[in-house]
């Protein structure tokens, strides 16, 4: 006769049971996340209108979708970002800061490094196409998504600020956008002077509070 089994201790199966738990709610997840993700970028349908809105929440804009790796369409335009603060004075007066250039501090962050980050490279650009494709010219948000778009922008635009200067005091930011056309080359070799074909000055938007 065989001897009996001893049952596995209380305190090991609740950590089997946890371990299953844990395996199954991360599949669910994944799950919901491809079929989420697929709605968003395939054809519209029943289906995606009828919760476009819990689709958008999901995907934008941490798991945006765009197949620019098998179909690339690199930018004929070269855009400067620039950024200025404001802060309200005790006396009630506003402190304007000089404007800082974004762009040329992630292109430094970029320059001559054999892995430069993602972020330096892509976030501010990718934030303001996004800004862009929901605001239009008006810079008015007439959506959850363009209102998200605005203070996704803002904070990319703050932190950068902060990053650059830590001791700098602000509540308010502004972007101003300059677009200029890629320069063809010149006879030398070198890239010819290229005349802006847009400068834009966005409104002023509050920010959480910076710097001491």
């Amino acid at each position: 006769m065989d001897p009996p089994t001893a049952k596995p201790p209380v305190g090991a199966r609740v950590l089997r049971a946890a371990l299953h738990s844990a395996v199954g709610l991360c599949l669910v997840v994944a799950l919901v996340h491809v079929a989420v993700v697929f709605l968003a970028v395939a054809p519209s349908n029943a289906l995606s209108r009828r919760y476009s809105q819990q689709i958008n929440a999901w995907v934008y804009p941490l798991f945006e979708q765009n197949w620019r790796l098998f179909a690339p369409n690199p930018d004929s335009f070269n855009r400067q970002i620039l950024a200025r603060t404001a802060h309200s004075d005790s006396d009630g007066s506003m402190r304007v800061s000089p404007w800082l250039d974004l762009t040329a501090v992630d292109r430094a962050a970029v320059t001559h490094h054999v892995f430069p980050s993602h972020t330096a490279q892509n976030l501010l650009r990718r934030a303001w196409s996004s800004y862009v494709d929901t605001h239009g010219a008006d810079d008015t948000a007439r959506s959850e998504r363009a209102a998200m778009m605005q203070t996704y922008l803002s904070n990319i635009a703050a932190d950068r600020v902060t990053d650059h200067d830590k001791n700098r005091r602000f509540g308010f930011i502004q972007l101003r956008v300059v677009t200029r056309p890629v320069a063809a080359p010149d006879a030398t070799g070198g890239n010819r002077p290229s005349t802006p074909v847009e400068n834009r000055l966005l409104p002023w938007w509050k920010v959480p509070p910076h710097g001491k």
